[in-house]
Order: structure tokens, then C-alpha cells, then sequence
């Protein structure tokens, strides 16, 4: 860690990616307390940095302490729907987090996001890239359907401290498969499962609770684990 990074104001980017460019913006914390950490969120497969899943985590972690910086894949800035290549989205995940360590200079910084991104940031991390830990928000252990084709083969090679969140309805996790996975990771992997949640974090109506209470939950859990690793 290297203490608490300076204070620094909202920020909109253009960052370079090889021959192109990406959009990030980054937003301090929003309320009284300030935990010193910046969470870099990205999106899933079929999200951008301003769909309303991602605005939505971005406000209530930043309610609660933590900055965020939010950045389009290069194929939805360009407005594709077919998602850029691993090596592609991991260099421009890379590419994000030099241009986040260079505006703000955060005093711990979490790479992580929901779903596809959420696993770019997973193979990043298992390969040793610079970070303070990882946070997972609907992990794709496998596609909808193919449970024989899960992508766990990186998990055990993380090192840093990992939360996840995923819903016991989520057609992309199969409860008792990951935590058969769980068994062989080494790191500490702090595992959430939302009761009655599907691939979104959205619940039924007879769950008993809305969807906002369900995130509110989220984020109250990830601003006591990042005091935790901090």
C-alpha cells in the first residue's frame, strides 16, 4: 500500500490504447468518509461504462468511501456489440490502470467489474499485474448452459485478496461448481452468494427485497472488505 493517494477531483479521459483510444472517467468518493481506494469497474459483454448496472455500483461505492473509475472496452466505443479479444481487453485494462496510477495515484487501487470484465481483470491479476486485490461482480465461471466449459484454469494463480458476488440464479455460475473451483484457490477468495439473484444482481418479487437493497448490500460488504485488505 501506499497510504491514502492525494485528493483529486472528477476527471474525464481519453486514454490510448495501441493505435486507439477509450473513454474512462474517474469519480471520487460521494460521501463523508474516504477509505483512500479506487476501485477500477468494468463493464460486462453487453454493458458500457454508463449502462444503468455500472452507474449504479459506481454510486453506491462511492457512497460509501470508495473512488471509481469507469472505461469503455474498445469495441463498445467504437459502438460494437462483439466483444474485442482477451489479449485486446486486457491491454486496455492495462492501459486504464497506468492512466489511473498517473491522474490520481491512489493509495490502494482493486481492479475488477461485472461479468466479462470482471474476468479480464481476474486473468490480469493471476498473471502478477500490480493491484491491492480484485473484485468480482457476477463471475462467469461458465456460459449459460456448458457447465463442462468453465473458465477457472487462472483462479488458483491469483495472489491477491478476491471478493465475489454472484447470485444462486445466475445461469452463468453454478453454485456448487465454483465451489468445487473455491477448493483449489490459494488466495483469500471471500465468496458472496445473493440469495434469489440472477446474472444482474435482480431479484423476484417474493424475495423480499428490491434489487436496490440487493446492491446496497454489495457495496456495504465490499466498503468493509477493503478496510479489511487496507
Amino acid at each position: 500500500m501506499s497510504g491514502r493517494g492525494q485528493q483529486v477531483g472528477r476527471g474525464e479521459w481519453r486514454v490510448a490504447v495501441g493505435g486507439e483510444e477509450t473513454s474512462a472517467i474517474f469519480e471520487p468518493p460521494s460521501g463523508e468518509s474516504d477509505l483512500g481506494t479506487t476501485v477500477v469497474l468494468a463493464h460486462g459483454a453487453g454493458g458500457n461504462m454508463n449502462d444503468r448496472g455500472v452507474l449504479a455500483t459506481a454510486n453506491a461505492l462511492r457512497a460509501r468511501g470508495v473512488g471509481v473509475v469507469r472505461f469503455n472496452f474498445l469495441y463498445k466505443e467504437k459502438k460494437s456489440k462483439r466483444p474485442d479479444p482477451m489479449p485486446r481487453l486486457k491491454e486496455t485494462y492495462s492501459a486504464v490502470v497506468a492512466r489511473v496510477r498517473a491522474e490520481i495515484q491512489p493509495g490502494s487501487l482493486i481492479i475488477g467489474g461485472r461479468s466479462m470484465g470482471g474476468r479480464a481483470a481476474s486473468m490480469l491479476a493471476a498473471e502478477g499485474f500490480d493491484c491491492d486485490g480484485l473484485l468480482l461482480l457476477a463471475y462467469p465461471l461458465h456460459p449459460p448452459g456448458k457447465p463442462d466449459q468453465l473458465r477457472d484454469a487462472h483462479l488458483p494463480s491469483i495472489k491477491v485478496p478476491v471478493i465475489c458476488f454472484n447470485g444462486t440464479r445466475d445461469p452463468f455460475c453454478t453454485p456448487s461448481l465454483m465451489e468445487e473451483v473455491l477448493k483449489r484457490v490459494k488466495t483469500d477468495w471471500e465468496m458472496h452468494w445473493v440469495e434469489g439473484a440472477d446474472h444482474s444482481f435482480h431479484v423476484l418479487k417474493s424475495a423480499g427485497r428490491t434489487d436496490a437493497e440487493v446492491l446496497a448490500g454489495i457495496a456495504d460488504s465490499v466498503a468493509v472488505w477493503v478496510r479489511k485488505i487496507n
